[in-house]
């Protein structure tokens, strides 16, 4: 392991490593290639960014703030509605 970390920190090799990317894709496509992985990179960023922010305003608030018996009467709310949707149906 330490062999190879002495080879890739040669200056020879990245000298060699940078004149084969030059002879694969030629001087005027570095450019180019450049801007493209630097708007990917951008991209995915904003990405990340937008997904944490829609975590964060999907959240609202943390559920250790809301009361106990506000949760089981939201809870018995929903549980007779949808009970009286199901009678609904059934009389239909």
């Amino acid at each position: 392991m330490n062999v190879l970390l002495f080879a890739i920190e040669s200056p020879m090799i990245i000298v060699l490593v940078v004149a084969a990317i030059f002879l694969l894709f030629g001087g005027s496509k570095l450019p180019q290639l450049a801007r493209a992985l630097g708007q990917s990179k951008k991209a995915f960023k904003e990405g990340i960014d937008d997904a944490d922010h829609e975590d964060k305003s999907k959240s609202g608030g943390s559920l250790a703030s809301v009361d106990d018996e506000a949760l089981f009467e939201e809870a018995r709310r929903r549980a007779q509605q949808i009970r009286a949707d199901e009678t609904k149906k059934i009389e239909h």
